[in-house]
């Protein structure tokens, strides 16, 4: 057995043991046949080599094993609890949540182990509890079934993501094309898109919130502007105003939807550098672009 397998295998007795409440060991009854990894009884039925490390019945061993998974439930509910009163600030709130979805929240948050994922409930509920109606349990349930991986392609998208001030919508803006006029029908051949893998945004990454409901699926477009006309997005700490130098010119962008808007919410990271230059750069030729620091 190579080093690695052996520790795969203590891996996965410290799971068993630490789900189950009792070891798994070899069977000092089974006898395996070198060639073959399966073993009979006098009756037929499969024996496995593995067997739990305990004198007490299956019914007990079921009863210990809910007394653990309630144990890691509590503390799981207390961190997030303990992380939610660090969180919530020293502000007049807009009333109570509502009973039923305190109740809700906590049965969905209570099997969320992971400190990266509770500091997400955390927020949640320090946010409903500042104003409630924030949060829907929709974003709830996402967030019950979000992984790791989605979370971070969740702050990925947002270090990109702008508020558009005009609609109150927030959206990830990925180029532009003038619209062909009747003389000129090979114009939006031209189209000018941003790359954002230079941004290290990989397109899975946004692939994978389209998966979970929290950007639109379909690339949308914006209405079309004329020349002088402005759009305003803010960011974290930063806003653009892109200026339209000539008529005709229309922007396409991502948006998120109302639960990816929500849930948005629990990230504060600035923008990706990488991207704002590949903004500036990208619409320079069309639009005037200004950045400036939010106070």
């Amino acid at each position: 057995m190579t080093v690695k397998a052996a520790q795969a295998k203590i891996n996965l007795a410290h799971i068993i043991e630490s789900k189950l409440g009792y070891a798994m060991l070899k069977s000092s009854s089974v006898r395996i046949t070198p060639d073959s990894d399966d073993s009979y009884d006098a009756q037929g039925q499969h024996q496995s080599p593995y067997e739990i490390s305990s004198d007490n019945t299956v019914l007990t061993r079921a009863q210990n094993r809910q007394q653990l998974r309630l144990v890691n439930q509590q503390q799981n509910i207390e961190a997030i609890m303990a992380m939610a009163m660090s969180f919530c600030p020293d502000v007049t709130s807009n009333g109570q949540p509502d009973s039923d979805w305190v109740e809700r929240f906590i049965a969905l948050c209570e099997d969320t182990s992971n400190e990266s994922m509770q500091k997400l409930w955390a927020k949640i509920l320090a946010g409903e509890t500042v104003s409630p109606g924030t949060f829907s349990i929709k974003s709830l349930q996402t967030l019950k079934q979000m992984t790791q991986r989605e979370a971070d392609a969740l702050q990925k998208c947002t270090a990109i993501c702008g508020f558009n001030e005009k609609d109150h919508s927030h959206l990830i803006l990925l180029g532009f094309y003038k619209k062909p006029s009747i003389f000129d029908l090979l114009r939006k051949g031209n189209k000018v898109s941003l790359n954002l893998g230079k941004a290290g945004i990989s397109f899975p990454d946004v692939l994978t919130l389209m998966d979970i409901g929290l950007i639109y699926r379909k690339e949308i477009e914006s209405g079309v502007l004329k020349s002088e006309q402005e759009l305003n997005l803010a960011f974290l700490n930063q806003r653009v105003t892109l200026k339209s130098k000539n008529n005709d010119l229309v922007l396409s962008y991502y948006k998120f939807t109302q639960t990816g808007d929500e849930l948005r919410k629990l990230i504060n990271t600035p923008i990706n550098k990488g991207y704002k230059q590949l903004l500036s750069t990208a619409l320079e030729e069309e639009f005037e672009v200004t950045w400036h620091t939010n106070k």
